[in-house]
């Protein structure tokens, strides 16, 4: 793609945010630089599978009303195995927890969920 009229919504989020991130990091303050290690830490293998951990990370972005968070995660859900069923369960829980303020994000996760699939990532 050649420029940003040409990508859509979740390539867009994808460009910025590894931008923003490499920003973060210049600044080379230790605390930000710790707290950004303890989450990538915190998505490794452990008592729970990384694959849960993602399923986990999916809901309680859902239910905080976080499209970036819901976006990333949705996205690690693929790349970890997740099917379709697993993540649309997830979500499930997430509006049940989160209640009907959560639907806007359930309808943004279910645009990315589409997205995902197109890139083949996600199968349906």
């Amino acid at each position: 793609m050649s420029n940003s009229e040409d990508k859509n919504r979740l390539e867009l989020f994808r460009e910025k945010r590894a931008e923003q991130n490499e920003k973060v990091m210049e600044l080379g303050h230790l605390g930000i630089k710790r707290f950004f290690n303890m989450d990538t830490n915190t998505y490794r293998e452990g008592a729970l599978d990384t694959k849960t951990k993602e399923l986990l990370g999916l809901v309680a972005s859902s239910v905080l009303r976080c499209n970036d968070c819901i976006d990333y995660h949705l996205e690690q859900c693929a790349k970890t195995g997740s099917s379709k069923a697993e993540i649309v369960d997830a979500l499930n829980v997430a509006l049940t927890v989160g209640g009907s303020i959560v639907i806007p994000h359930l309808r943004h996760a279910v645009d990315t969920i589409e997205m995902l699939q197109e890139e083949n990532l996600l199968e349906n």
